[in-house]
């Protein structure tokens, strides 16, 4: 690589933050080529956003140094500034102004000189959001905020894009139109740091650089990497009995590694050097995500058999019944429109949808958080509005602890809130911290936690009280592989022993754990069915995708509306 093909040149770039033991980043050594997107990839706190600010010169380094462009950032950080736009995890966008007066304000903020309205119709154009110049941003969709995002990061046409975890929260339509957008700006020569913690956009990029505890484990094209698990991955089809107790069993083998949930089926990750635990296992092509794991040592062998005692009673009876549950808010936005279905004892059900389809809304009426215009939401026959919800459990998308009290005095807050108490409180304090390992974590603040943590932390709290229906808004949200499979773990426990559990996610391999999933667009279900069903049904692709079968399946429906 020539100089002038450099895009970064790292050497020894080490950061330490003040009251850490450990450095957030720790000896990276490597140079990174212009004219790619390259991913930078790891779990939840493995120093994605530390380089990213390090590299756009927000950070000074606490050892070694960073070149970007040939620009020291520690020294020559106003030469560097021109030369990016950067996008931030939590990106400062103003929700009281409108889409335009925000590209208005950050224009302003970069020095644009360029004539405004021409340059803020082609961002329109290319972002897709010429139709919502005059809305307020708070009114705007998850994904829409995210291209906004990307188009003031790009008004003052930078030559690098840093974004960081852009996809987070994003539903797979809008997470494929970014991406789409990225791939056309590195056509038109501009070069891209994508950062996140899903492996599955590691493929997506020409070059990775995977990061782990601050330390660089791999840094080359995503292929080789993948290539660690080659012969090691397997499907278990048409499976005899219940799915999930046989996924218990095979994780708690020597030689499973991971194990995971696909739809009807199991995929499952072995040691090489040990013989398969079940006879009729078919090979099948490794993940990126599968290497990652390997790389980490596999799953945790964790045991949920104490979350609760209540054995699981008869199958089909109804525990969450929405019925015609509609939600109109002033003038007339119809956010939910007639919506009906019922999850049966012990069922893991999917709420599904693009951002701003109406799935929130609903999410919210059959918890009890908002009034329904028309239409009932029952937990076990009750309304929520008068009585039962002492019967659930509520995860919220965004962690709704207190952050300033201890881990411990926030399981003794939401325990107390819960109605327990003296020796009833004290035992569910202890069988929470010992089944979610939260003895190393008691005396700190929950605002000092790991977002995976914290997260865990929540689960827990929304655990104390053994409630009958868990409802779990995005609960994984933005958590490294490993700590999305012990949620998991955990939920296919919970629902063993005839917990009920309604979910929402943007990520499809998380709905593959769902028993049921329903698809809402524009307020309406336009599907309900097994992943298993609906991926033979609609998907194109072999094997079968559930995002893809996610994506025909709205496109169907508009192309129906059509006619």
């Amino acid at each position: 690589m020539t100089v002038s093909d450099v895009l970064v040149e790292m050497k020894n770039l080490t950061k330490f933050f003040p009251g850490q033991k450990r450095a957030a980043l720790q000896g990276i050594d490597m140079t990174l080529p212009k004219g790619k997107i390259i991913g930078i990839l790891g779990a939840d706190g493995a120093g994605k956003t530390t380089l990213m600010r390090l590299l756009a010169a927000l950070l000074r380094p606490s050892r070694g140094t960073a070149l970007v462009f040939g620009y020291d950032t520690l020294t020559e950080g106003e030469r560097i500034h021109p030369l990016i736009g950067y996008m931030p995890q939590k990106f400062g966008l103003y929700e009281d102004l409108t889409v335009l007066q925000n590209l208005n304000l950050y224009a302003d903020l970069k020095g644009v000189a360029a004539d405004k309205k021409e340059l803020f119709g082609q961002m329109g154009h290319f972002t897709g959001l010429s139709p919502f110049m005059g809305r307020l941003v708070k009114a705007l969709s998850g994904g829409m905020k995210q291209k906004l995002g990307l188009a003031c990061a790009l008004l003052n046409r930078p030559p690098l894009l840093l974004l960081d975890e852009p996809g987070v929260g994003v539903d797979p339509i809008s997470r494929r139109e970014l991406w789409k957008m990225v791939e056309g700006l590195r056509q038109e020569g501009v070069s891209i740091l994508w950062s996140t913690s899903y492996l599955d956009e590691a493929e997506k990029c020409e070059e990775v650089l995977l990061l782990n505890e601050g330390k660089s484990c791999f840094n080359g094209e995503p292929s080789l990497f993948t290539a660690k698990a080659q012969g090691r991955v397997f499907t278990l089809s048409s499976i005899q009995g219940k799915k999930r107790e046989l996924l218990f069993q095979l994780i708690q083998k020597e030689e499973v590694i991971d194990g995971t949930i696909q739809g009807d089926d199991l995929r499952v990750m072995v040691k090489s050097d040990l013989p398969l635990p079940l006879p009729n296992m078919q090979p099948v092509a490794p993940r990126f995500e599968d290497a990652f794991i390997l790389f980490l040592g596999g799953m945790k062998k964790i045991d949920s058999s104490s979350l609760v005692e209540h054995p699981l009673l008869s199958d089909g009876e109804e525990i969450v019944v929405a019925q015609k549950l509609s939600k109109i808010f002033k003038p007339s936005f119809i956010a939910a429109d007639k919506v009906s279905f019922s999850i049966h004892k012990g069922e893991i059900f999917g709420l599904l949808g693009p951002n701003g389809s109406g799935k929130s809304t609903i999410f919210k009426m059959l918890c009890g958080l908002l009034q329904p215009t028309s239409g009932k939401a029952l937990i076990h026959g009750m309304d929520l509005r008068h009585e039962g919800k002492a019967q659930i459990g509520y995860m919220a998308q965004k962690f709704s602890l207190y952050e300033n009290l201890s881990v411990l005095q926030n399981l003794f807050f939401f325990s107390g809130i819960y109605g327990l108490h003296g020796a009833m409180q004290r035992e569910a304090v202890d069988r929470m911290v010992t089944i979610f390992d939260l003895t190393p974590y008691l005396e700190r603040s929950a605002n000092s936690l790991p977002f995976g943590m914290k997260q865990r932390l929540a689960l827990a709290c929304a655990n104390m009280h053994r409630p009958k229906v868990l409802f779990l808004d995005e609960p994984t949200s933005g958590v490294d592989p490993l700590t999305r499979r012990e949620f998991w773990h955990h939920m296919n426990g919970l629902a063993t022993r005839g917990v009920t559990m309604m979910v929402t996610t943007h990520f499809m391999d998380e709905a593959e754990y769902c028993d049921r999933i329903a698809l809402i667009y524009k307020g309406k279900i336009i599907c309900i069915d097994t992943p298993g069903r609906l991926k033979s049904e609609h998907a194109t692709s072999s094997p079968p995708s559930l995002e893809e079968t996610f994506i025909q399946l709205i496109e169907n429906y508009e192309n129906h509306r059509e006619r």
